[in-house]
């Protein structure tokens, strides 16, 4: 885990336009998205950019719609294009039409700096109520996805905006309320058929302050993502960098404490053997997934799980 906190900390980055960036007049915005473009520019010149990276615009909401659109192109002037792993995260969405709206903006904006077609994909962040299910029971994420037309590169949840907007209180919103819980397990239900990551959200109790306050900080931290993980949610926000290492702390913990049997099961199940628990072909793909992102993140070696990758994406797939 040393080693992948010195080599790649931070895998995934939003350059937030949204709420962190909160109000600004336009001057003060243009400079801000040129700012951040150079930046990661330079970045990926040293070859010190992160694999994934993106930006937040604001939401397609009447009130911020220009800006949004004004930022994005901006940013995509001011780094010569999308760089690499390059994804938007279009917040607060609370209608197809929105998610229409913004692939129609991307193909516009591809035609502009002549990319190719479905170079631009964005993500849907899920805020309010509203985008998961509609007036009449519909789940509507399911048709924010259908009406991305092939860009939509994940669903991401907002605890925070969506729990408020379910009326819990301050004190008691969380990633692990009810509410949160009944939301992500509808999104991942519509997005399980579509190829589409489910992003779990975030913890706002951060590790500052006294040594008390940042150890509590981090036992909470470690305990949400390895819930998250235990769900299906293999993505998650951090805001703080001193997040990142309960992050990947509890991501190796929980690859390393399922591998051996994981791996047990799926050879007992290649071999035809019965070990008092009978799998079948969805958890042979299930068993295999498992150990092939535990790879993935590092958390495993080849050696340890007993196959190489190759068998494992045979198994998964």
């Amino acid at each position: 885990m040393e080693g992948k906190l010195t080599r790649e900390p931070i895998e995934d980055l939003r350059v937030d336009l949204e709420d962190c960036f909160g109000v600004r007049d336009d001057d003060a915005e243009d400079d801000a998205v040129r700012s951040a473009a150079r930046a990661l520019v330079q970045a990926h010149s040293a070859g010190a950019a992160t694999p994934f990276v993106g930006v937040r615009i604001k939401c397609l909401e009447a009130a911020t719609r220009r800006r949004a659109v004004r930022s994005l192109d901006l940013f995509l002037d001011a780094c010569g294009g999308p760089p690499a792993g390059f994804v938007v995260t279009l917040p607060k969405v609370s209608h197809p039409a929105q998610v229409e709206a913004m692939a129609a903006l991307c193909a516009r904006l591809e035609t502009a700096y002549g990319l190719t077609d479905e170079a631009l994909r964005f993500e849907v962040q899920v805020e309010v109520p509203r985008a998961v299910l509609g007036p009449d029971g519909t789940a509507t994420v399911a048709r924010l996805v259908a009406a991305a037309g092939g860009r939509c590169a994940g669903l991401h949840f907002g605890t925070y905006d969506y729990s408020a907007a379910c009326g819990v209180a301050g004190p008691y919103q969380s990633m692990e309320h009810p509410a949160a819980d009944h939301a992500k397990a509808v999104m991942q239900v519509a997005a399980a058929g579509a190829g589409v990551p489910v992003c779990d959200g975030s913890t706002n109790v951060l590790p500052v302050g006294g040594a008390t306050a940042v150890r509590a900080a981090w036992a909470l931290h470690s305990r949400l993502v390895r819930r998250s993980l235990e769900r299906g949610f293999y993505q998650g926000w951090d805001l703080h960098p001193a997040q990142l290492p309960t992050r990947f702390a509890a991501t190796y913990a929980f690859f390393r404490d399922g591998a051996p049997d994981a791996a047990r099961r799926l050879r007992a199940y290649l071999d035809r053997r019965s070990e008092g628990v009978l799998d079948e072909p969805a958890t042979r793909r299930a068993l295999a997934g498992f150990l092939l992102r535990g790879l993935h993140c590092g958390a495993l070696t080849v050696a340890g799980t007993g196959f190489d990758r190759a068998e494992l994406r045979r198994h998964a797939s």
